[in-house]
């Protein structure tokens, strides 16, 4: 196969859509920035070390499974929270979609946008393109949505010394907060 198909070949099945390496348990978690739900920065360094962190990866705001998921981590919250462990969602919506996903869900924990996927690429996340999803608003009208890239969903629990000590790439997304609670609970 001469070198130019060869690439072309790999692009396709998604070789190389992430030039970062992925992140394994027992790796030091990558550091980052970010805009938070309210328009601010927030920096992973100001949250790793001070408790248990969970960075959960998700497609999509106000999506079937990803309601599912953020809703587990939002009835979960307190729980979570007497067990010194901060959430954080992560996904390609926008701040704006954000404040909308957390107005009608009620959520009560912090989303980041990660529109051009960097996040995701810094621990080996797969993502693919952005779309435009039409979604019931807070009014229950239906609003458009437009994300900059699509992640898998996949998370991340890390300790407080900054380690990875869980990683699950087969997220079920109803379950996710109920996983994080057991593994938090066997790290004692």
């Amino acid at each position: 196969m001469k070198p130019l198909a060869l690439l072309l070949a790999l692009a396709f099945v998604g070789v190389g859509m992430n030039a970062a390496r992925a992140i394994d348990v027992g790796d030091k978690a990558p550091s980052f920035t970010a805009t938070d739900d309210q328009g601010k920065t927030w920096d992973s360094a100001d949250h790793v070390g001070k408790g248990v962190l969970v960075v959960y990866f998700y497609p999509a705001d106000l999506t079937g499974g990803c309601t599912k998921q953020a809703c587990g981590f939002r009835d979960d919250m307190q729980a979570l929270t007497a067990k010194g462990v901060e959430v954080v969602g992560v996904s390609g919506d926008s701040v704006a979609n954000h404040q909308l996903f957390k107005k009608v869900k009620e959520l009560n924990f912090t989303l980041l946008a990660d529109e051009k996927g960097e996040i995701a690429k810094a621990f080996g996340v797969p993502v693919g393109p952005g779309r435009l999803a039409k979604v019931k608003g807070a009014n229950g009208k239906m609003v458009d949505l437009k994300r900059g890239v699509t992640a898998k969903r996949w998370t991340f629990v890390i300790d407080k010394q900054g380690k990875i000590v869980v990683k699950n790439t087969k997220v079920d997304p109803a379950g996710d907060a109920k996983a994080v609670a057991a593994a938090v609970e066997s790290l004692k």
